[in-house]
C-alpha cells in the first residue's frame, strides 16, 4: 500500500491528522482473534469517530468481540471490509468526518 506522506508499507494504522505503519507486534496481534482493543486506542486517542477495519484481501484478519465491544462503549461507528472496499471508504469518509482505520494490505 502507498499512503500519501507515509509512503509505501504492509499495513497502516491512520487517524484524524496522520498515521504510521501499523505494527502488529506492538499488541501481538495476529489474524485469528484478530484486532484487539489496543490495536484502535491510537485511533481513539486522535479522535476517530468513525472507524474503518480492514480484513485484508482475502478476509483472513479477524476483529476480536472485545474491540467492537469497546467501540460501542464509546459510540464509535465501526466500518469492516476487505482492503480495498476499506480503503475507498475511508478515502470518502476523510472528506468529512473524523475518520480512523487500520489497513491489512495481504491476507
Amino acid at each position: 500500500m502507498e499512503v500519501e506522506g507515509l509512503g509505501e508499507g504492509k499495513d497502516f494504522k491512520l487517524y484524524p491528522g496522520g498515521g504510521r505503519p501499523w505494527d502488529w507486534n506492538e499488541t501481538g496481534t495476529r489474524h485469528a482473534p484478530g484486532i484487539q482493543p489496543a490495536d484502535v486506542a491510537e485511533l481513539l486517542e486522535h479522535g476517530s469517530k468513525v472507524i474503518v477495519l480492514s480484513r485484508g484481501m482475502d478476509l483472513a484478519l479477524l476483529t476480536c468481540p472485545e474491540t467492537l465491544d469497546l467501540l460501542q462503549e464509546r459510540g464509535v461507528e465501526v466500518l469492516i471490509e476487505e482492503t480495498k472496499a476499506a480503503v475507498e471508504r475511508y478515502n470518502a469518509l476523510t472528506e468529512t468526518t473524523a475518520v480512523g482505520g487500520l489497513f491489512h494490505s495481504t491476507c
